[in-house]
């Protein structure tokens, strides 16, 4: 019970940050959501997997964690070189 109660709430947040992703006013405040969405995903798969007794949900999350570092860590760079405009 407790485990379903975890993942409504981490869902419940993660629609906050998707809110939040699509008024906030700058750029770097639009990745600090994305990057807590992922985060927030992650959490919501671990949970999960411990709710289904399902291991292999695990790996799902953590090749999630680092595809979503590495892409934001990307994103972030792109932003910081000019994007597009050079």
């Amino acid at each position: 019970m407790y485990l379903f109660i975890t993942m409504v709430i981490l869902i419940i947040a993660i629609f906050f940050s998707l809110i939040r992703m699509i008024i906030g006013p700058s750029i770097w405040e639009r990745l600090l959501a994305l990057n807590l969405i992922s985060a927030k995903t992650i959490l919501l798969l671990s949970v999960y997997g411990v709710y289904k007794q399902n291991i292999l949900l695990m790996d799902i999350a953590f090749s999630y964690g680092i595809i979503s570092f590495l892409t934001l860590t990307l994103i972030s760079q792109l932003v910081l070189r000019g994007g597009r405009q050079k």
